[in-house]
């Protein structure tokens, strides 16, 4: 079912009103000059949350004025080049494979269809790929216009790592999580935050689906239509995410959506800015035949999608349209 609440429009319109309520009250007159307590930091969705929503404190929604240029985005010039992280400390989806070999982009395996796709994909459109799932080879970040999480689920870092994402992150760098990435680090409320204050919670079998436009207004959607076909595991979340830009719903009977998770509306797609970076999500590619040229409906929508959100957590293309 098409959601018009959690729409960019919707959305921005109850960030104004959340905000004014908020400066008209208790958080009004900190003596900082802006009456957000950040220090004249932009604050939007810390600003509104009144109504049991998660505040995970930073900077974060569908305001611009979250994101910090520090250097980590793409200009004009510059080697594109992206870091695909598919470890997994859990449960191992079909469309990764045998588990990589240490160090920085190791030989892949047959089967690790989903990060052979990823690359290919990206390759084509001039991106430089390093992958890995080694923890030791999860540095030097910056040199990345985006991270991506491709399935990497359970507690996929350790303390060094969290803390390389996160600064990360803050210096305005990308990031794209994908599939069950939502199902990795759930005790770090700073990744929950990162995903919109989503998480796995659990899913239907993988089935045929109708996924339904609902913003076509991003790069990542302005070339799909209204309706398309495609098969996952719908995900359920929760918490549901929130003060985000919908992109994609799911109809609700394909979802088998849980009263925990969702109502009327089932998102699979969404972005956001965090942090001072960019996150743009999405909880598709479950199917190994999305990442190949096994036949799969829609898998040149997905495809594109992913790619588009990808090049727009970049910054080299427009972000998270409203």
């Amino acid at each position: 079912m098409r959601s018009s609440i959690r729409s960019a429009v919707g959305l921005v319109a109850a960030a104004a009103l959340g905000a004014g309520m908020m400066l008209a009250g208790t958080a009004a007159g900190n003596g900082n000059g802006n009456g957000n307590g950040l220090g004249g930091q932009p604050a939007t969705a810390s600003q509104i949350y009144l109504d049991e929503i998660k505040d995970y404190g930073v900077c974060r929604g569908l305001d611009p004025a979250c994101y910090n240029e520090w250097g980590n985005g793409w200009v004009e010039g510059e080697q594109k080049r992206i870091l695909i992280w598919s470890r997994t400390a859990g449960p191992r989806h079909a469309h990764l494979g045998t588990p990589l070999a240490p160090g920085l982009n190791p030989p892949l395996n047959a089967d690790n269809v989903a990060q052979a796709g990823l690359k290919a994909w990206a390759e084509e459109r001039g991106i430089a790929v390093d992958y890995t799932e080694d923890l030791a080879s999860f540095s030097r970040l910056n040199n990345y216009q985006a991270v991506v999480f491709l399935s990497s689920n359970r507690d996929t870092l350790d303390d060094t790592a969290q803390t390389n994402l996160m600064q990360y992150v803050r210096g305005g760098g990308g990031f794209v999580g994908i599939h069950n990435a939502f199902g990795a680090e759930y005790h770090w409320e700073y990744y929950e935050g990162l995903l919109g204050g989503a998480n796995f919670y659990n899913h239907g079998p993988n089935r045929d689906g109708t996924v339904e436009t609902i913003n076509g207004r991003d790069v990542s959607t302005s070339f799909l239509p209204e309706t398309w076909a495609f098969k996952d595991e719908w995900y359920n979340l929760t918490p549901y995410p929130s003060f985000v830009n919908v992109l994609l719903e799911v109809d609700r009977a394909t979802s088998e959506a849980t009263v925990a998770g969702h109502g009327e509306s089932h998102p699979v797609s969404w972005c956001q800015y965090y942090d001072g970076g960019k996150a743009w999500l999405t909880t598709l590619g479950h199917d190994a035949a999305a990442w190949t040229a096994a036949p799969l409906p829609g898998d040149e929508f997905f495809k594109r999608h992913v790619m588009e959100g990808l090049e727009s957590a970049m910054g080299i293309k427009p972000f998270c349209a409203a």
